[in-house]
């Protein structure tokens, strides 16, 4: 089954191509700077052990055209991987909100875009541009099955004393606030692959996810029990731009004595805070340059940062009432060995000690990086959100 996954972002488009059930696509590539001078497309493909890749730079004005110039990569030339848009029997789209209305892989009918419509207001970098990719995929694979995996839907398992913002009922009843959390595609893949790792089904698993976005999840027996995104992907840990959590007085008393508009602190929380707005990068590569040359900024900046992990691992700890393993992954959790060690120094009291040795030397795959008695297993579990997309798609049309 030829199932081709498309994850959108604001000004972004990934994608990969199946031939499922094997997991390694045969095909997979990245729009960058959709609606933005300078946009650029790289499209690889994976043939007979070798990797094709091409590359091109010129103005694309939306993600309609976007996945356009996608269709024509996948089929045209002698790299071609598909000969029509029929050959492709299913898309399967990321879409960041679902709200509560969606709790796993969901065939898209006109009921569900609309719902995703409803939802706009609570992703609106997202939602909107995941909703046009499906309609131009709509156009574009007319006979391919539409599926929508939903980032929130792995944490509609969260119970409502954790879910529940401590606030009047009527604004949960009449405007959905609540905890809805995201990155839950990631968490499912690598909480999934560490029980496997592990043989253990009953588990206790606390969910580390250090990207751009960074979240944390507490796992138990494969369902996910609290997290620390909320009602939007603001909140909890400290991020690239995003300041996670504040005192909600900070707000006010920005509003009351420095006049700032909503727009403004909008700005503020989520594009000029988190690593950027206390150590002048938004990438953890460039603060840590910075730190090493002696920037006091760039060093508060990875004090705060692993220390924020820490305060949730040491909560996560006392709602799961133990930990069998925590799990590193995405762009920093897989690649950034000094902040793994910087989280889990001075955790011995909850079981968790890692061998610096074997988290020096990681380069990739599913790795322990604990001593040998650790109570805690360290995994380092690179996420493969595209794959499991696909193997959510897959299971839902089997059936």
């Amino acid at each position: 089954m030829n199932i081709l996954v498309i994850n959108s972002g604001s000004s972004s488009l990934k994608y990969q191509l199946f031939k499922m059930p094997v997991p390694s696509p045969i095909s997979s590539g990245l729009v960058e700077r959709i609606g933005i001078e300078g946009s650029y497309i790289k499209h690889t493909v994976f043939k007979e052990g070798e990797k094709f890749i091409t590359e091109k730079t010129a103005f694309i004005a939306d993600h309609g055209e976007g996945l356009k110039q996608v269709l024509a990569l996948l089929s045209e030339g002698e790299l071609a991987v598909i000969a029509t848009p029929d050959d492709i029997n299913a898309v399967g789209h990321r879409v960041v909100h679902g709200g509560e209305n969606f709790s796993g892989p969901t065939l898209i009918t006109t009921e569900v875009k609309e719902q995703i419509k409803k939802l706009f207001s609570l992703a609106p970098l997202h939602n909107p541009v995941n909703l046009r990719c499906i309609e131009v995929a709509e156009e574009t694979f007319k006979s391919a099955s539409q599926v929508a995996i939903f980032d929130t839907a792995f944490h509609q398992s969260i119970p409502q004393q954790a879910f529940r913002y401590a606030i009047p009922e009527r604004y949960y009843k009449e405007e959905g606030i609540r905890v809805y959390g995201f990155h839950g595609t990631s968490h499912k893949y690598v909480s999934e692959q560490a029980v496997k790792w592990l043989d253990k089904k009953a588990s206790k698993l606390i969910s580390i996810h250090l990207g751009n976005g960074c979240s944390i999840t507490a796992i138990r027996n494969g369902q996910s029990i609290d997290t620390s995104m909320g009602f939007g992907p603001l909140s909890g840990l400290m991020m690239g731009t995003r300041s996670g959590d504040i005192d909600p007085s900070v707000v006010f008393h920005l509003i009351e004595h420095a006049g700032y508009s909503l727009n403004q602190l909008s700005t503020l929380f989520n594009k000029e805070s988190g690593l950027l707005g206390v150590g002048g990068s938004s990438d953890m590569r460039d603060i840590r340059k910075l730190a090493a040359s002696g920037d006091e900024q760039a060093v508060l900046a990875l004090e705060l940062y692993a220390y924020r992990i820490k305060k949730f691992i040491g909560a996560y700890a006392a709602i799961l009432n133990g930990i069998d393993a925590i799990i590193f992954t995405a762009g920093v959790g897989e690649n950034d060995r000094d902040m793994r060690e910087a989280v889990c120094h001075k955790l011995a009291y909850l079981g968790i000690e890692m061998d610096n040795e074997a988290n020096g030397k990681y380069n990739g795959g599913i790795q322990d990086v604990s001593i040998n008695d650790s109570k805690v297993k360290i995994l380092v579990i690179p996420t493969n959100e595209e794959y499991e997309i696909a193997s959510q798609c897959y299971r839902l049309l089997q059936t």
